[in-house]
């Protein structure tokens, strides 16, 4: 009788100990989304403000070759020079790297000079960093052990992602899924899910609203249709690792060849000045989601995703913040549309499905990137997406935009191979 009293004890206790966990994940989450919804409504006003100020005043463009030099200015004087940005918020999750709280700051401020001085860059950088680095310093505030200040890493990213994008659902799996390619950080589902949904409500509540696209026409789904864009979605695979390998490249070599911070700052911004003032139009400044929007309508211009390719990679190796995340939907939406002729598809569909093969290929997150094409375009696409999104996970192979992403399992094998992605 004893023994069976204290087994139920125990298991009371059990019980008891994890509604408090329950309860207490609820409650943060909750709380957190509600902040970084708030600071995620106000980042999209600022960028959205600075690109209209930009495109009213084209003038603003000659800022490009002394923007990144500012930028790095901040950063010395911030005693951050060292910024390893993004990267080390995912390093924070699967190793004991801290995440300091002034990085928030710092990339908050320095996206949205960057998009007030015409880089082509994006938003994301600033979502994952803001949201990673505010979650720790909470984590940190409430004297969390180093599990849970992970978890609140991974709430704080969905939170933000969630408020800047729109897509709840795809925020509240991408800070799980992204960290190690072939697991899942399960047990921060609740509280990344209730931060997200939090987050997104309160940011459109304050004027941020969540992007929607419209498809025109779908080819129906059948053998041909489903074997073409299997092709795309190779393509979009092999695109990917380009872009992946053409922002490490062109990083690496110029940092090889001009030592000096400053001067590689304003040779960037010369270039991309320079090719801006050769284009004649501002097409490729900042995150393009107009051009987006013209990609789904089935409007595109040649080799407008590998320009996209090139002016990111100069602008990312100058020291502009932003992230590659949109300029990722700007070259698979372009080049979808693109190829879209030449399949006998709809340029409009093709699009979108180049923007979901394109994410999964450059992040290596193929759940996230079927949840975003669900939430940007509907389900009407639902077969063509999930089945590009296949593709290009397998064909896109190890590469991807953070090097401190790990890929715990194999893509062509049940193998344990845990590397870092190339």
């Amino acid at each position: 009788m004893d023994s069976k009293e204290t087994v139920l004890q125990h298991k009371i206790k059990h019980n008891t100990e994890r509604l408090l966990i329950t309860l207490k994940w609820i409650i943060f989450s909750f709380i957190v989304g509600i902040i970084l919804g708030a600071i995620g409504a106000l980042f999209h006003h600022g960028i959205t403000e600075v690109t209209n100020f930009r495109l009213s005043h084209p003038w603003v463009l000659w800022l490009l070759p002394v923007g990144a030099i500012w930028i790095a200015l901040l950063y010395k004087v911030c005693g951050y020079e060292n910024d390893g940005g993004t990267n080390v918020v995912i390093a924070s999750i699967h190793s004991d790297e801290k995440v300091p709280l002034r990085m928030s700051a710092l990339i908050f401020i320095a996206t949205i000079f960057s998009h007030f001085c015409g880089a082509s860059v994006g938003r994301e950088g600033a979502a994952l960093q803001v949201g990673g680095s505010l979650g720790y310093s909470i984590g940190r505030f409430l004297r969390f052990n180093e599990r849970d200040k992970k978890t609140m890493v991974m709430v704080g990213m969905s939170a933000v992602f969630s408020a800047l994008f729109g897509t709840p659902f795809a925020a509240a799996i991408f800070s799980m899924e992204v960290v190690s390619v072939g697991i899942m950080h399960y047990s921060a589902l609740l509280p990344c899910t209730i931060a997200s949904l939090t987050a997104r409500y309160v940011a459109s509540r304050l004027g941020a609203p969540a992007p929607l696209y419209e498809i025109a026409e779908y080819a129906k789904f059948n053998f041909f249709s489903g074997a073409k864009v299997a092709l795309l979605a190779s393509l979009c695979g092999l695109v990917s690792i380009l872009f992946c390998v053409s922002l490490h490249k062109t990083s690496q070599i110029a940092k090889k060849y001009i030592k000096d911070r400053y001067i590689r700052a304003f040779i960037g911004g010369c270039a991309m000045l320079g090719i801006t003032l050769l284009i004649g139009n501002q097409n490729y400044n900042g995150a393009g989601a107009n051009i987006i929007a013209g990609c789904i309508e089935g409007q595109t211009e040649p080799l407008a995703f590998l320009i996209k390719i090139i002016v990111t990679s100069i602008c990312i190796a100058a020291g502009y913040k932003g992230g590659e995340i949109v300029p990722t939907f700007f070259i698979g939406a372009s080049f979808g549309c693109m190829m879209g002729a030449f399949l006998g598809l709809p340029a409009g569909m093709c699009a979108a499905v180049g923007m979901g093969a394109m994410f999964c290929g450059v992040t290596n997150s193929p759940i996230t990137s079927f949840l975003i094409c669900l939430e940007l375009f509907g389900f009407e696409g639902a077969n063509y997406f999930l089945l590009a999104i296949a593709f290009s996970y397998v064909i896109s192979g190890y590469f991807g935009l953070y090097s401190s992403q790990k890929i715990v399992y194999s893509k062509f094998k049940s193998n344990f191979i845990n590397k870092m992605t190339e």
